[in-house]
């Protein structure tokens, strides 16, 4: 009689498993094509394949019930379904190289997406012509900056991501004299001037442009063509004493100023910055149509790339399929703005974006030894 173990490894190991996995996979790759209508590319991708569970509406209840099982836990079963398999069911011969060669593709391929939905970052950078810029921008993630303006050389940037923003009501941090008292949060927004017929409506900010404007609150949306207006009503403390409160929003496009004990800051909420060892200056940006039509031929843009650091200059031309890379990072042409005078760039650096490379060789290789193994063994029967 098998023991528990044994017929536990005959079922993670076995091919039944491994179909039904590659099944749920396909209708997994099915449900979020169609979903991209309504979700768009990131929420799509992060709802089908970023979970281990698919989850139904509330209806009334006080959590969502999973319905389907989602790419997350989908993808760690076949994971230890091909390395099970991989090590316990086949044994290493020549004539099983070729098995060996396709499943361990298959299991860096699996190990290359959870690589990229970990560790992967996208981002972007516009640059104006003539300017020049270090950072880039997320355009899903926000956060609270408060900078200290005293030094003429510098800012101290002090960022509150919005993860801790929307969750947490008091927020202390080590370097600044004050504490922050979230008052209201608001995922996404509406911002309007308060008419003098609602002048009855005090708004929760006392300081800053927010005085004169009503929020609302919006629907969340995640399509690639629309963003999230993210507002928050934040309450500046010392001790018990109010130094103020502000409303920050990504719809406020200026920082807005006050001062405490003599040193001047900036509030602003924004989208997450991250800033580069380097700078790009945009020297020239083309948008090229095709002749007597608005449809665009080509978007390229020439910059220079410089690191103070490494004493490193160098010219670049980004367009379309042919990115910059640098420094693990590759920089995308994405878009443009302000009547072609802004380019912008998507940046994405992705740890593990030479695995599925690697996958590919690997079960390509697997496959052709495998062919000619059988080739080679039928020839060799049909001729003893």
């Amino acid at each position: 009689m098998k023991s528990a173990a044994k017929r536990f490894l005959d079922v993670l190991s076995s091919l039944q498993l491994t179909i039904l996995c590659l099944s749920l996979l396909m209708a997994l790759i099915v449900f979020c094509t169609l979903d991209q209508v309504h979700l768009g590319t990131f929420g799509a991708v992060d709802k089908y394949f970023r979970h281990f569970f698919l989850y139904g509406p509330s209806d009334g209840f006080a959590r969502r019930l999973p319905v389907f099982p989602g790419g997350g836990m989908v993808g760690s079963i076949l994971l230890l379904n091909l390395s099970a398999s991989h090590f316990y069911r086949f044994q290493w011969t020549r004539q099983k190289s070729g098995i060996w060669l396709i499943h361990a593709g298959l299991i860096v391929l699996v190990l290359g997406e959870f690589v990229t939905g970990m560790l992967a970052v996208e981002s972007q950078m516009a640059v104006e012509e003539g300017f020049s810029r270090n950072y880039t921008e997320s355009p899903r993630l926000t956060e609270l900056a408060i900078v200290d303006a005293s030094s003429k050389e510098h800012d101290e940037v002090y960022s509150i991501p919005e993860s801790i923003l929307s969750r947490q009501k008091v927020i202390r941090h080590a370097k600044l004299p004050f504490s922050i008292l979230v008052k209201k949060y608001y995922e996404n927004s509406t911002l309007a001037d308060n008419p003098g017929w609602l002048r009855e409506l005090p708004s929760l900010a006392t300081m800053g442009v927010g005085k004169k404007i009503i929020v609302r609150p919006a629907a969340p949306v995640s399509r690639d063509d629309e963003a999230n207006q993210v507002s928050a009503f934040v309450e500046l403390m010392d001790g018990d004493r109010s130094l103020g409160a502000w409303l920050v929003s990504t719809a406020v496009d200026a920082p807005q100023g006050f001062s405490y004990l003599g040193v001047p800051y900036r509030l602003a909420l924004r989208h997450k910055r991250t800033y580069l060892p380097f700078t790009i200056f945009l020297k020239d940006f083309k948008h090229d149509l095709y002749p007597g039509t608005e449809i665009p031929k080509n978007f390229s843009s020439a910059v220079l790339l410089t690191n103070a650091a490494k004493k490193e200059n160098r010219e670049a031309l980004i367009y379309m399929n042919h990115p910059l890379y640098y420094e693990g990072k590759t920089f995308y042409q994405a878009s443009f703005a302000k009547n072609d005078t802004v380019s912008i760039f998507q940046v994405v650096e992705n740890p593990g974006w030479v695995l599925p490379y690697i996958a590919f060789i690997l079960v390509g290789v697997g496959l052709l030894t495998q062919f000619l193994t059988h080739l080679l063994s039928f020839k060799a029967e049909s001729n003893p």
